[in-house]
């Protein structure tokens, strides 16, 4: 009879997807804003860094409104690994919300929607509460089951201890199903938030440390709390405007935030949002805190969202604006005018321009080291430094590229370090820009739809040279 076999199933929510970006956890910058050579992921740029440093310490001040940032530079020169960087930099607290410039070609709203959607996901609004909450040590649970199932609901008696105090509650079912969830056992400090009945379990009690009970090593041991079981515990929640405006506009409200379908907020619902937040300010009872809007490609902007930008930049509420292109002297989208990087002066005239420098032989080595190490690859030193060379002679992302597929080359070979061989494989498999634009040239007349002149036999040539 034959064997079944079960294929092996892996659990894909464990598994942490390796990005371009992946490996950037900061901006590599010491606490005088100077750039480190390789740090956090990032290499060289040192100017670009340290400008960058600047700008985030003015968005964590959170005192400036409005003001914006180009960061300009060829492609493959860690534009976005800045702005990712800039991102992790400011931790979660800070919003940060980043959009590609054509996402807001959409058929669904309007250009100038979609860019007041973005800004205002970029304001985040601090919310200060008190919340009644019983903190305490778990000195007993009892649950008294009914013999016949479904003949009553479950009750029982929970008794929680504070340094001070002990006291008895009467468990109703919803209570006793929040606490099997959380797994509560006598010896537990837990808190009960009396408004909603969520259950924290905080922690084991410091008592309980010397019991031989079965514990894994991430069990934390907390102190037994002191004072009242009952206190009063100022609560934070940081919500963005967008989320604000979202709840507040449609009918199906929080849920519109989880179904993505937004559609457009008309513009009474935000202004009473923006009242009703001011008098929060005013009360104590929220602070603004302004984040970063970065949009990638911005040349793809036409001329009416460029004129969009001018003014909404002018707004008390509005974050810091990071853009970023690699276009040179290019007509500006929706007009026959040319102009730097396809930005209109008046707004360039707003910006602050951080330029973005080509990698130098040395830095391209050490990006390509990282890039080993996250994508887990061993690699000979000879292999390195042909990558290095391929990276040089061609760009550094199609030598990035090469890496894993050299290693699944390797494998192939039932090998574990990738060699020259390996590198030299795959570059004959894969074609870079220059080479594929060389055989375009030869069997050009070949391909459909042919029509080559002179200038462009011309740009082709400028391309492979």
């Amino acid at each position: 009879m034959a064997e079944l076999k079960l294929s092996e199933s892996r659990d894909l929510t464990r598994i942490e997807r390796v990005g371009a970006h992946s490996h950037i956890r900061g901006l590599g910058l010491d606490s005088s804003l100077e750039p480190r050579a390789v740090s956090d992921g990032m290499v060289g740029q040192t100017a670009a860094r340290k400008a960058a440093g600047v700008i985030l310490q003015m968005i964590k001040d959170g005192k400036i409104a409005g003001r914006a940032v180009l960061l300009a530079g060829q492609p493959g020169t860690g534009k976005t690994a800045i702005a990712m960087g800039m991102a992790k930099s400011l931790g979660l607290e800070t919003p940060f919300a980043m959009i590609a410039a054509s996402e807001i070609f959409s058929l669904e709203m309007s250009k100038t929607e979609a860019l007041t959607q973005a800004f205002r996901k970029a304001i985040g609004v601090r919310i200060k509460e008190e919340a009644e909450v019983i903190e305490g040590e778990v000195v007993e649970v009892q649950i008294d089951r009914p013999a016949v199932s479904g003949a009553a609901a479950k009750t029982g008696k929970l008794t929680l201890k504070t340094t001070e105090m002990e006291t008895v509650y009467d468990l109703g079912a919803k209570m006793i199903e929040a606490l099997g969830k959380e797994k509560v056992s006598s010896g537990d400090v837990i808190a009960i938030d009396k408004a909603s009945g969520k259950i924290t379990k905080l922690g084991r009690s410091f008592s309980r440390s010397r019991d031989f009970d079965a514990m894994g090593p991430q069990v934390k041991f907390v102190q037994c709390p002191d004072g009242e079981l009952q206190k009063r515990k100022e609560v934070v929640h940081c919500v963005t405007l967008h989320e604000i405006d979202v709840i507040n506009s449609r009918t199906q409200g929080f849920l519109a935030l989880f179904t993505g379908d937004t559609g457009e907020i008309r513009a009474e619902v935000r202004e009473q949002i923006d009242t009703k937040v001011a008098e929060w300010r005013e009360e104590g009872k929220a602070e603004i805190v302004p984040g970063v809007l970065f949009i990638d490609e911005v040349h793809m902007l036409d001329i009416e969202c460029f004129s969009f930008l001018n003014r909404a930049l002018e707004n008390d509420m509005a974050p810091i604006l990071v853009v970023a292109t690699n276009r040179g002297i290019t007509t500006i989208r929706g007009t026959n005018y040319k102009s730097p990087h396809g930005i209109p002066i008046d707004l360039l005239d707003r910006l602050l321009i951080i330029s973005t420098q080509p990698y130098t032989e040395d830095e391209i080595r050490k990006i390509l080291d990282i890039r080993c190490q996250e994508e887990d690859v061993d690699m000979s030193e000879g292999a390195k430094c042909l990558l290095t060379k391929i990276g040089v002679e061609t760009s550094l992302r199609y030598a990035i590229h090469l890496i894993t597929a050299a290693a699944l080359a390797c494998q192939k070979q039932k090998g574990k370090t990738v060699e020259l061989d390996d590198i030299n494989r795959v570059y004959n498999l894969f074609l870079d820009v220059k080479r594929s634009t060389q055989y375009l040239m030869e069997y050009q007349s070949q391909y459909m739809f042919n029509e080559t002149g002179e200038a462009d036999e011309d740009e082709a040539n400028a391309m492979v040279s």
